[in-house]
């Protein structure tokens, strides 16, 4: 009987705990507004990546930037964000409105982000600022993303380079990568679905 209660206690804790940490996540996403407008879409927006457990790469720097205490300083908007590698962090769908100030950011990577879903590549791909500058884009191990998600990217009107690896979601994906192709010719589609 005790060894049931013991089980029965780490189930109720290992779900809390779930719990919790869903919760501070939902709270790392949340979009200041009135701080994007005090420092500029830039820093606002790489503040919210680092906080998450993402990189960014500024304009003119190779090194890419994961500490939030590392963050440059200087004269507001004079460091932009060119990339962003959100590998293993906890961005979600929340925070996207972040982004919608970005205009040099030429690629991104979401690698094991699991809240990661079909609403984020449709929302990422409707910022106009985006739909000109993005050229490169990866998306690897991201359980939660389907055709409709990758489908949705044809929107960014000058990607040329888009790798695709580990998504169960995607049920169709020569079809999919083929509607990408013909929505923009200049695309390369890189599969590695299987």
């Amino acid at each position: 009987m005790r060894l049931l209660s013991k089980a029965t206690q780490t189930a109720l804790s290992q779900r809390n705990g779930r719990q919790f940490w869903g919760w501070l996540n939902a709270v790392f996403n949340k979009v200041d507004y009135e701080r994007i407008k005090a420092i500029g879409p830039d820093r606002a927006a790489a503040e919210w990546l680092l906080r998450c457990g993402a990189k960014v790469r500024f304009q003119g720097f190779e090194r890419w930037h994961h500490d939030y205490n590392g963050l440059p300083t200087g004269p507001l908007g004079r460091y932009k964000i060119q990339g962003i590698d959100a590998t293993d962090s906890c961005i979600m769908y929340k925070g996207f409105d972040h982004l919608d100030g970005l205009k040099y950011l030429e690629e991104i990577k979401f690698n094991k982000c699991i809240y990661i879903e079909d609403t984020c590549l449709e929302r990422l791909s409707s910022i106009e600022n985006l739909q000109e500058s993005l050229y490169h884009m990866e998306v690897v191990s991201c359980g939660n993303v389907t055709d409709k998600g990758i489908i949705a990217l044809y929107k960014l009107r000058n990607l040329e380079y888009l790798f695709l690896s580990d998504l169960p979601g995607v049920k169709d994906q020569e079809k999919t990568a083929e509607r990408l192709r013909t929505a923009l010719p200049r695309l390369d589609v890189a599969l590695d679905l299987e």
